[in-house]
């Protein structure tokens, strides 16, 4: 690839072109063209037949269809349409911008399937949603159904804004089909809605956004407790809004922050497994509205099955390397050889200047990445042999031979896309939704990489590699995957460089943010597993109440509650120290108490397996109520998160148990 560097580089040395390492202002893309050029001819220099990734381009009806299905809702079409009562709750705790980008899909998969397979009755979208604030509107009781707007017009008030007031579900087909004629639909399921909101937990209401409003948050803080897309909405047509425009060419990065929580901040890796299922299908809707919001285009994609590597380093899926290395490792969470490729790198110092920038030599590099493969899982590879600028040209090899690209196939464009969003705020925060979609594995070994240029950049003074130099460099190893081909490079190969560069240097600047769940998905999660437990409760009782066993009940209900039940008084919590201690203890709660204040009661008693453990492996984790299981973190304000959730179990263990 030639490249005019003339029109790009004036004279002077790169690392002098900046004053800040956060300043793009007189940055140059010198460390991107030379990189890319080293990729290139590195894969000329590699002789042997790669087989091409084939991304599959779906017509917009298949690819909304992939996006309900990876949502968790593809029950709302097809034949299985409105018989999962999982989906009605799910539904009841979504934000009206969340409800937005469902009904948006759901309508044009609907509509492909008409056209598809007309003779098949589909749910018509407006009876999957209704507006729950239509004061015309009646349930399933006899009574009249409200009307429908048409298609045109049924998301537009009086005064011609989009209305996205929170919309409701239908509960059961079958029940409401004597109501379907009322709809103008022929054979289309009737007006029956099922009103699941609290306003407890409604978001996006007027309430939330007068609350939004109120909130004394900083240009420079993240609020976590309102939707992204909510926010975003707010500001799109306001003042603060408009003022804000443009705001994505800036040059310098903001000192953005968390403000503290008193329920305490929330991690990947805080949550139980099936909580965080509820997390990916909430973050992937809620990026997507998002997206919606401000006119950024946001499209899955899928890559054609092709056969890949079942055993090796390079060029084998981050599943089969952790396959592989949990048979030598049990819990490897991160493959060895990456590992062992950044330990290489950081071995002799980091100080090393032009460290990741100037490449390692090809024909030693392409030796060792075949010596590697054949020696690495034996344990008998010299790495006294390997250079610290081979190692780094062996880290980047890696990540660039990834048969899928360690962004996901699914979400490479969107990533690339963050740098359109018009603030700085809504890029990162798009990049916090972008970070919960990846798999695990991905999620891992990109945070490891992060971490790694963060200890690099905190060297610049002397490796001469600034933010801006990492991320020139790095970019075209994550960005420029090989399986599409340059085709969309070329077309706009400027603007690709700069914009992913920007990517990169945002997820190197602001990674410990990225890694946080936000509040207000938590807080749909709670309510989805309150709305869970409510509608289990019902059915239980129901059950009894057929078989005429009220007496039955409550005596059964007596003898499950248990002894300390009784014992514990009103602002008063039990925290059990399962595996590591047999004691238990009675805690009152204060304005002040701290999760970290509880811990350090139990490990001052030096009891059971307590006394063995560091401080910073044992946390208290919040079981039960209205979540699955959360680990705290120590600035968790008690009293303030018990009246979040009073009827969870308190419990201190290791993350490890």
């Amino acid at each position: 690839m030639n490249h005019d560097h003339s029109k790009k580089t004036p004279d002077g040395a790169s690392f002098d072109r900046s004053g800040s390492q956060d300043s793009l202002d007189e940055l140059y893309l010198d460390d991107y063209w030379k990189e890319l050029e080293n990729i290139h001819e590195t894969r000329g220099n590699n002789h042997e037949e790669r087989v091409a990734l084939v991304v599959k381009e779906p017509d917009e009806g298949e690819l909304e269809e992939e996006w309900l299905k990876e949502a968790g809702l593809s029950d709302l079409f097809g034949e299985s349409s409105g018989n999962s009562q999982e989906s009605v709750v799910f539904l009841s705790t979504l934000t009206r911008t969340q409800k937005a980008a469902v009904e948006k899909r759901v309508e044009t998969v609907t509509q492909t399937m008409r056209k598809k397979n007309k003779q098949h009755q589909i749910p018509d979208v407006r009876d999957i949603f209704r507006l729950q604030n239509d004061s015309k509107g009646k349930v399933c009781d006899g009574s009249e159904p409200s009307t429908v707007r048409t298609s045109e017009n049924k998301n537009e008030t009086q005064d011609g804004t989009k209305d996205l007031t929170p919309i409701r579900t239908v509960k059961n087909w079958e029940d409401c089909q004597t109501a379907g004629s009322a709809q103008g639909k022929e054979g289309m399921p009737g007006a029956c809605v099922n009103k699941l909101h609290d306003p407890k937990f409604r978001l996006g209401t007027v309430e939330q956004k007068s609350l939004l409003e109120d909130m004394p948050f900083l240009d420079t803080d993240i609020n976590l407790e309102i939707s992204f897309a909510e926010q975003a909405a707010n500001l799109k047509d306001s003042s603060v809004g408009k003022m804000w425009k443009g705001g994505g060419g800036d040059t310098l990065l903001p000192n953005f922050r968390l403000p503290k929580d008193k329920t305490g901040t929330t991690k990947i890796g805080d949550l139980a497994p099936q909580d965080m299922k509820k997390v990916y299908s909430l973050a992937l809707i809620e990026l997507t509205a998002l997206y919606d919001i401000l006119g950024t285009e946001f499209k899955q994609q899928k890559a054609v099955k092709i056969k890949t590597k079942d055993s090796g380093l390079f060029g084998v899926p981050l599943s089969v390397l952790l396959e592989q290395d949990q048979k030598k490792v049990p819990g490897t969470k991160i493959p060895l050889i990456f590992q062992k490729l950044i330990a290489q790198i950081e071995e002799t110092t980091l100080g090393t200047e032009g460290l990741l920038r100037i490449p390692g030599v090809a024909t030693r590099v392409k030796s060792l990445c075949q010596e590697l493969e054949a020696k690495f899982y034996e344990g008998t590879f010299n790495w006294e042999n390997v250079k610290q600028h081979d190692a780094a040209s062996l880290l980047k090899l890696f990540i660039r031979e990834l048969p899928q690209p360690l962004l996901t196939v699914e979400y490479l464009k969107a990533f690339q896309n963050v740098q359109n969003l018009p603030m700085k705020k809504q890029q990162l925060q798009a990049l916090n939704l972008l970070v919960l979609l990846l798999p695990e594995a991905n999620r891992d070994t990109l945070k490891a990489l992060l971490e790694f240029l963060q200890r690099v950049i905190d060297h610049r003074d002397k490796n001469k590699m600034t933010l801006n130099n990492v991320a020139m460099v790095m970019a075209p190893n994550l960005f420029t995957f090989h399986g599409f081909g340059s085709k969309a490079i070329e077309q706009s190969e400027f603007v690709m460089a700069a914009g992913t560069a920007n990517v990169m240097r945002f997820m190197i600047r602001y990674q410990k943010l990225l890694w946080t769940i936000p509040k207000f998905i938590v807080n749909q999660v709670r309510k989805q597993n309150a709305e869970s437990q409510k509608k289990e409760k019902k059915d239980k009782a129901m059950k009894k109440l057929l078989k005429k066993m009220a007496y039955d009940r409550e005596k059964h209900e007596k003898q499950e509650k248990t002894p300390n039940d009784a014992d514990v008084p009103q602002g008063v919590i039990r925290v059990q120290a399962l595996h590591l201690s047999k004691v238990s203890m009675a805690i009152q709660l204060t304005e002040e108490l701290k999760a970290g204040d509880i811990v350090a009661r139990f490990l001052s008693q030096k009891s059971g397996n307590l006394q063995t453990l560091k401080r910073e492996e044992v946390f208290l984790y919040e079981i039960g109520g209205n979540i699955g299981e959360r680990c705290l973190d120590d600035d968790t304000y008690m009293k303030d998160l018990y009246q979040l959730n009073p009827n969870a179990e308190w419990v201190i263990k290791s993350k490890q148990s």
